[in-house]
């Protein structure tokens, strides 16, 4: 700190702080708010890489097992796709594919409920994970296919589990579209051989969605042709400025969706929940901080008499003070930092061998990850700083009101 009152100051803090003997137990209330401190910081930091982690690991999922935006014509569907991927070429759109997708019903030794949507596999890869995210077989095998086989369907991983099918076997497939026949209008059905599974590590996609070509899908479940456009955007953050433009653009009779606003309750939840964690265990510094108050006033009238002796020498009322600042500023520097780096070591190791698991049927992911964000980490270091040197204003400002006349008569 170089010369003058201010190192002067900072050499008896330090002397203070690190006192032994007959003060042993005014460093024993230090060391204790040091670790307070400390504590309620890496506290606070797991927290945050926790909620911040489950944000953006959800996120991750929703958008690469769906498309970040959709787009629906009213009432019915699409008369011409490719016109309709012309009007939805705008800036910030880098790729866009139709779908069709509806209720089936799945047989295959037993029956199960699921939701196939039918894709162009040329087109889809450029607007979701999928190929990505195979787990068995491949995308291309559901055009792929022989003169005499069945067309192809590709199974969520959970849900082929759940089936207890894999890839090779047939499943009969009974859509909403309706035939007529002998005994009246049924179910359109047709065999459809299972070419592939996908797992995406979003559950409610993994555990009930199968995927189809178009065609196959149409026939089972619309009859007319695709009712959607997915979307694929360059920054997913510009979500809701790139809708509204596209749906001023193509008018009242389309209707355009974002990722944002399909699962806007779930990040409404997950943000009040990351705000209501911080702010509780933000409480464990305010702790902390009363425990550097009760140790700086303890302290200072042990150290009374110095007080007055220093007065008598010459030390200024912003020395005396100087003293008890720097005291509780260190105690704070050293619990801010320590806890900081304790609590970016720990989110990282619990995030990079995962170790909370957590029912994915629940949950949508298998593991509790964690993401630390430097401006998070930044706002409670400086935060709890800022806490650590509120606290120390009060036994400061007493320290330098000590009138040493009147403490040495007193000693």
């Amino acid at each position: 700190m170089g010369s003058g009152p201010a190192a002067f100051a900072w050499f008896v803090a330090r002397r203070y702080l690190t006192a032994r003997r007959r003060q042993a137990f005014i460093s024993l209330i230090s060391a204790v708010s040091i670790l307070g401190v400390g504590v309620g910081v890496m506290a606070v930091i797991i927290a945050l890489a926790l909620m911040t982690g489950v944000q953006a690991e959800l996120r991750d999922r929703i958008v690469g097992a769906t498309a970040h935006m959709y787009v629906y014509k009213l009432p019915g569907p699409f008369d011409s796709v490719d016109q309709e991927l012309a009007k939805v070429d705008v800036p910030g759109v880098v790729a866009a594919a139709p779908a069709v997708i509806g209720p089936v019903l799945l047989l295959a030794g037993g029956t199960d409920y699921a939701v196939l949507k039918g894709i162009d596999p040329a087109l889809e890869a450029g607007v979701t994970d999928i190929e990505a995210s195979m787990e068995a077989g491949s995308l291309a095998a559901l055009t792929d296919r022989g003169p005499d086989a069945h067309d192809g369907i590709i199974l969520g991983a959970d849900l082929a589990a759940a089936m207890n099918v894999r890839p090779g076997d047939i499943v009969w497939a009974y859509g909403t579209a309706m035939t007529s026949g002998v005994m009246g209008l049924r179910p359109r059905s047709r065999p459809l051989e299972v070419v592939g599974t996908v797992r995406f590590g979003f559950y409610e996609v993994d555990s009930r969605y199968a995927f189809a070509t178009l065609d196959t899908a149409t026939a089972l479940i619309a009859g007319e042709g695709p009712n959607m456009l997915q979307l694929r955007l360059a920054d997913i953050d510009q979500a809701r400025r790139v809708r509204d433009d596209l749906q001023e653009r193509l008018g009242t009779s389309y209707h355009v969706q974002d990722w944002i606003e399909l699962n806007e309750n779930l990040y409404s939840a997950l943000w009040l929940e990351k705000m209501a964690i911080s702010l509780a265990i933000g409480l464990i510094v305010m702790v902390a901080a009363l425990n550097i108050v009760a140790s700086l006033v303890l302290l200072v009238m042990e150290k009374t008499r110095d007080i007055a002796i220093l007065r008598t020498m010459g030390a200024r009322t912003t020395t005396i003070r100087r003293i008890f600042l720097y005291q509780g500023l260190a105690i704070g520097l050293v619990g801010t930092f320590g806890g900081a780096i304790l609590g970016v070591a720990a989110s990282l190791i619990l995030d990079r061998y995962r170790l909370i698991s957590m029912p994915a049927d629940v949950y949508q992911i298998a593991y509790l990850p964690f993401r630390v964000e430097p401006l998070d980490v930044a706002v409670v270091v400086i935060g709890a700083v800022g806490i650590c040197l509120a606290a120390t204003l009060y036994p400061s400002r007493q320290a330098g009101r000590i009138d040493p006349a009147e403490a040495l008569r007193n000693q």
